[in-house]
């Protein structure tokens, strides 16, 4: 469900508190001896909940700081969570990727409106461009091996609780993280409990961190996904193609996807204010997508909860959110992978250098000053304007259909692959930009006019569930 591409097309035309330092008394992390005295010298303890790209990210930069012991906290080490797995090119070289992480090299796009007219989005890419699609079991592994070859301690298993200390906003009270600790031949695992000094919560949209700290509510959206075994002749097809689907049919608010894999295709569908009907639509992806997969064997079947907007508090004290736990999911489009490493690496980033070589613990004040403040710059704009691109276009039917006949744009699709694969806009041409205005009325005049009226529902109850 994470894939920018067409769902961003449009952008470009829509286009300190701080007290006084903590000392350092009594850190909680272990002991570790000096190499150049035999004193006994202590550190201070990072916890890092979740080892998927935030966390792994987070986690890598902790551990580079040997004043500050790290531990990631993983409950499940092979986990392949359920995503489109698309990530931007620029992810590949600022994140040090290896090529072996991606599975697929993604230079053409078929977007298909409700009517069934195809446009083919990538004739404007360059040969050593590309969007990867990757399967999370192996990115994931990838970052999170990196997080402890540089020391980060692992530790297997699922934290079910935290004892957030009253005073923690204005003292250096510990954390204790209560978990079960994985162990073979034990299907509950083996209760056990940790003292932190500092928390980074990376464990999804329904993080447990985010309840301890009183993170507050915010709403989701469920994507549901089939991972599909194709022939071989059936596989060249999607050999570097990618297919997005929209219509009432296989979602009311978001699209349908076919993504290509390692040696099959993801196929699925997501929505938010129609949860209930998700399996419906799920079907109606199949059937669109018709003779493409036609004899297809279903070889996993996954769903998951996406957050729609920023967690209403992302700081507590000395715990901080990143990735879909903070709500740093984008609207339209759904992506997440690219946001979740960012805000990891950036939390991280900033806490470290607040921390001055493990020697002090910071205020909530100067994480928010530091980590919040810089990634909301950032990042704000780009969450703001695909929030209006979902809000008209994935509406009804006949915006879906102005939707993919503006794709039609070499312009268009010049500004969306360079948004996407770069996470800025380049080479913006105004008077391009007023005739896309213009083309863009039109065009949703046109699909007001020739599209089928949307099915109705209604979910009262339903709509209103909210993530806590």
């Amino acid at each position: 469900m994470k894939f920018t591409l067409a769902a961003a097309c449009l952008a470009s035309a829509v286009t300190a508190f701080s007290p006084s330092s903590f000392v350092r008394t009594t850190p909680v992390a272990h002991r570790a001896t000096s190499s150049s005295s035999t004193c006994l010298e202590m550190k201070y303890k990072v916890a890092v909940v979740g080892g998927g790209p935030s966390g792994a990210c987070a986690a890598e930069i902790f551990a580079q700081e040997k004043g500050i012991d790290t531990v990631l906290f993983e409950r499940k080490l092979d986990n392949a969570k359920p995503c489109g797995g698309a990530i931007p090119l620029c992810m590949v070289g600022e994140f040090d990727l290896p090529e072996s992480v991606v599975d697929r090299k993604v230079r053409k796009m078929n977007l298909i409106s409700p009517t069934g007219v195809e446009v083919n989005i990538g004739e404007t890419l360059q040969p050593d461009e590309y969007i990867g699609m990757c399967r999370r079991e192996i990115l994931d592994k990838y970052i999170r091996d990196r997080a402890f070859e540089y020391g980060a301690e692992c530790v297997n298993g699922l934290v079910t609780s935290i004892d957030v200390p009253e005073g923690h906003k204005s003292s250096e009270e510990p954390y204790t993280l209560h978990y079960q600790e994985f162990v073979e031949g034990s299907a509950a695992g083996v209760a056990k409990t940790m003292d932190v000094d500092l928390i980074v919560g990376a464990d999804g949209a329904n993080s447990r961190v985010a309840k301890a700290m009183d993170a507050g509510l915010y709403n989701f959206a469920i994507a549901f996904q089939e991972r599909i075994k194709i022939s071989e002749e059936k596989m060249e097809f999607y050999e570097e193609m990618a297919e997005m689907y929209v219509g009432d049919d296989v979602s009311p608010d978001f699209y349908g996807w076919v993504f290509p894999k390692y040696d099959h295709v993801g196929v699925g569908t997501g929505t938010v204010v129609n949860r209930p009907a998700i399996k419906q639509y799920q079907k109606a992806i199949r059937d669109r997508a018709g003779d493409k997969i036609a004899g297809g064997k279903i070889i996993k079947v996954e769903a998951h909860p996406i957050p729609e907007h920023y967690r209403p508090r992302r700081v507590q004290g000395r715990i901080a959110l990143v990735g879909d736990a903070a709500g740093y999911v984008t609207k339209c489009s759904g992506e997440g992978i690219y946001f979740a490493a960012k805000s990891g690496r950036m939390a991280a980033e900033e806490i470290v250098k607040l921390m001055k070589g493990g020697s002090r613990l910071p205020t909530q004040a100067e994480i928010e000053d530091t980590y919040l403040a810089k990634y909301d710059k950032l990042y704000g704009p780009t969450y703001a304007v695909l929030d209006i691109l979902q809000k008209v276009f994935y509406s009804n039917n006949g915006a879906r259909e102005a939707f993919v006949e503006l794709c039609n744009s070499k312009y268009v699709q010049q500004v969306t692959f360079d948004s996407y694969l770069y996470k800025k806009v380049q080479g913006n041409n105004p008077l391009d930009d007023i005739k896309l205005l213009g083309e863009t009325i039109g065009c949703l005049i046109k699909g007001y006019a020739n599209a089928k009226p949307d099915a109705e529902f209604s979910n009262p109850i339903e709509s209103q569930k909210r993530l806590g």
